[in-house]
């Protein structure tokens, strides 16, 4: 079991969740994941990172799998210019891949924020570390233990 897998699963366990952590022949897109999992695309709660241009930080937006981020709405949000981030921030900053970024278990703290059409189902489905582990969680769960703010950001 990656490092990462371990480190998403002792977060959940953490919070007192049993984890389903599904290993999937491929989760790299939302697409993908929700294919592999038999559930419709929104469902798949996809981890997206940006970086700060101020803070030089990384912001992550956990968005539905069928929406897609507004930079201008999430750079609102943020309250700085977003930039593209680097997979060698990514992975300083999470500790995660490209492809395998989970909404929990970063090796630093994150600021998050929530796309609210997550919380419109009774189940969704994260990555779970590597692109291709996925776990699934109430989205009233993940929300509280991401930390996540709820936001409009999408278009």
């Amino acid at each position: 079991m990656s490092k990462s897998l371990k480190r998403v699963r002792a977060a959940l366990q953490a919070e007192g969740l049993a984890p389903e952590i599904v290993e999937l022949v491929n989760a790299r897109t939302a697409q993908e994941a929700a294919d592999g999992v038999g559930c419709m695309l929104d469902q798949i709660a996809k981890s997206i990172i940006f970086r700060g241009e101020t803070s030089g930080t990384a912001v992550l937006f956990l968005t539905a799998g069928g929406n897609r981020v507004d930079a201008a709405k999430a750079s609102a949000i943020a309250g700085e210019a977003l930039g593209k981030a680097d997979a060698a921030l990514i992975r300083a900053q999470t500790g995660f891949a490209i492809g395998g970024v989970a909404p929990v278990g970063h090796l630093s703290p994150i600021r998050a924020f929530w796309d609210p059409r997550l919380s419109e189902f009774d189940v969704i489905w994260a990555a779970a570390g590597t692109p291709r582990h996925v776990f699934a969680v109430s989205p009233a769960v993940l929300l509280r233990i991401s930390g996540a703010q709820i936001s409009e950001f999408t278009s």
